[in-house]
């Protein structure tokens, strides 16, 4: 059985953030596999915004990722990732939602855990995956 590390971008760890996964306060970490899941832990996004906001900013990028490996994190949830997805999926598979409720996506993990992980073996030429309904 396959076990993936997920981490949701949440503000409330119920709920997507409403803004770019860089963006979050939180993310919540799972271990998700096809038959269960598991939370593990909570991380605080303690990225520093630049005083210029800049869009697709690469020291935020690489900070968001720094943070994330240390957790061996191999999957990142959004509803909306911002233009530095074209950095971070070389670190992660990127995945997207439309739902609100992480617990939702969850449920569309475990039926399409073979289809990420196949996503996430191809290394630093990974595609995301976009769950997105009507898109």
């Amino acid at each position: 059985m396959m076990n993936l590390r997920f981490a949701f971008a949440t503000d409330d760890g119920k709920t997507y953030n409403d803004n770019h996964f860089g963006d979050a306060d939180y993310y919540d970490v799972y271990e998700i596999s096809s038959i269960e899941n598991n939370f593990i832990k909570r991380i605080n996004n303690t990225t520093e915004e630049d005083d210029e906001n800049i869009h697709a900013d690469p020291v935020k990028a690489k900070s968001v990722v720094d943070m994330l490996k240390i957790e061996d994190i191999q999957i990142v949830a959004s509803k909306i990732f911002g233009p530095n997805i074209k950095r971070i999926k070389k670190k992660f598979v990127c995945v997207l939602f439309n739902d609100d409720q992480i617990s939702d996506s969850i449920k569309i993990i475990q039926k399409n855990i073979d289809l990420i992980n196949s996503e996430w073996v191809k290394g630093e030429t990974r595609n995301h995956i976009n769950f997105k309904t009507g898109i």
